[in-house]
């Protein structure tokens, strides 16, 4: 009798495994970032990583403390999508402290996801196809992709440098200035060049964008390295500016947390509806006991005003350890980089110098020409300083002997 259930199953047909879509590139001029690729370098040669901009120490232990105790009282739900009120009070007030504009704390502050996702979020709000966006080169990676991904185009505007170092050149960014202009980015203390915008440098721009519709987004996440006893000059001082610009500021970069990616922004409440009708949508709100942590941890202002001093001492014992070296040291007035020219050294391009010195001489550093959007080559490099004394100091021995 034969069994009703078959010992071998009927093999179904071969069906051809279906080919990926071809996905066309939203960032054609976009690849693996030199952060990324330098980073890797470093690890594979066992070199001293002064490239990427992060701490090698670790924040304050109180710091830590407080995100657990928020964690233990139960802040670990959604908070507010514009951010937990208590760390929005304390943003709002220590801004009018430092720079004297009162931000209304409901309608013109919001937490982030890190400061990258605020510069972004901004751009994506006010940038519109075919707008045109000012770019002050050489500029942190992130700013030209979110004006392409907004649909704008990137006017690139060079910084000048002289024997004061880097500065902006305000009659080129006037000359830049045409009909489709929305949002001129700034950048104070600025990356990669450790320079700093002063209040003349302000003035300039608030004659340039009075009486337009010109935005300004102001990347300030080193607001709290400026040394040599100068003052930040954030546009919130400047009431022509502050009432047409996004501030965006970064706990990360404050409080050695690069990694807990928290920031901030703030904006007249106009320009706030908008960035918020997109923040709600691509983060929607940030980690709340981080959030309760930090609103916890500014209630004493210490750690921020006595950052400049902390991070000059270690910029000083950087620019010593190099005194005597074939490095030529170009001014470092704020961030945590350091700046050099190694015509003396070599006459490789910058990216293939960096390389050298990662692979050879076990220090990594950033070539300057990946800030360029069509690579500038001028014999410089950025080290990081933002390093336990013993790294610097391993380093520096490294550096001396080319």
């Amino acid at each position: 009798m034969n069994s009703p259930h078959p010992t071998t199953a009927t093999p179904l047909p071969a069906t051809p495994i279906p080919a990926t879509p071809v996905l066309a590139t939203r960032l054609p001029a976009v690849g693996t970032t030199v952060f990324t690729r330098m980073s890797a370098l470093a690890v594979e040669h066992g070199a001293v990583n002064l490239g990427q901009g992060f701490p090698d120490f670790a924040c304050d232990p109180k710091l830590v403390d407080l995100v657990t105790e928020a964690m233990r009282a139960g802040h670990n739900q959604y908070p507010p999508m514009t951010g937990a009120p208590v760390l929005r009070q304390a943003i709002a007030d220590k801004v009018a402290a430092l720079y004297g504009h009162a931000y209304d704390v409901n309608a013109e502050i919001t937490v982030t996801a890190g400061a990258t996702q605020a510069l972004t979020t901004a751009i994506l709000c006010a940038v519109h196809p075919g707008d045109e966006v000012i770019v002050i080169e050489p500029a942190y990676d992130a700013y030209m992709p979110a004006v392409e991904l907004a649909g704008g185009t990137v006017i690139p505007v060079q910084m000048a440098l002289g024997d004061a170092g880097y500065h902006v050149p305000w009659d080129r960014v006037q000359a830049a200035v045409g009909a489709k202009t929305r949002l001129i980015v700034v950048n104070t203390p600025h990356n990669p060049t450790g320079s700093i915008l002063r209040a003349a440098d302000l003035d300039a721009l608030a004659a340039i964008v009075q009486g337009t519709d010109i935005l300004v987004l102001s990347d300030e996440v080193y607001e709290h390295m400026v040394y040599d006893g100068q003052p930040h000059a954030s546009v919130s001082r400047h009431p022509v500016l502050a009432a047409r610009s996004f501030v965006v500021s970064s706990f990360g970069k404050t409080y050695h947390t690069t990694g807990w990616k928290i920031g901030y922004v703030a904006a007249p409440a106009p320009l706030m509806v908008e960035f918020r009708k997109v923040h709600q949508y691509n983060v929607f709100s940030v980690n709340a006991p981080m959030q309760h942590g930090i609103a916890a941890y500014m209630a004493d202002p210490a750690p921020y005003r006595d950052l400049p001093a902390f991070y000059q001492k270690k910029r000083d014992l950087f620019r010593a350890g190099l005194a005597g070296s074939r490095f030529e040291l170009l001014p470092a007035d704020g961030t945590y980089f350091q700046c050099v020219r190694y015509g003396a050294i070599s006459d490789m391009p910058e990216a293939a110098f960096a390389e050298w010195l990662t692979s050879e001489i076990k220090v990594a550093a950033i070539p300057v020409s990946a800030f360029y959007r069509q690579a500038t080559e001028s014999g410089i490099v950025r080290f990081c300083f933002a390093k336990r004394d013993d790294t610097l100091g391993q380093a520096l021995e490294r550096l001396a002997r080319i």
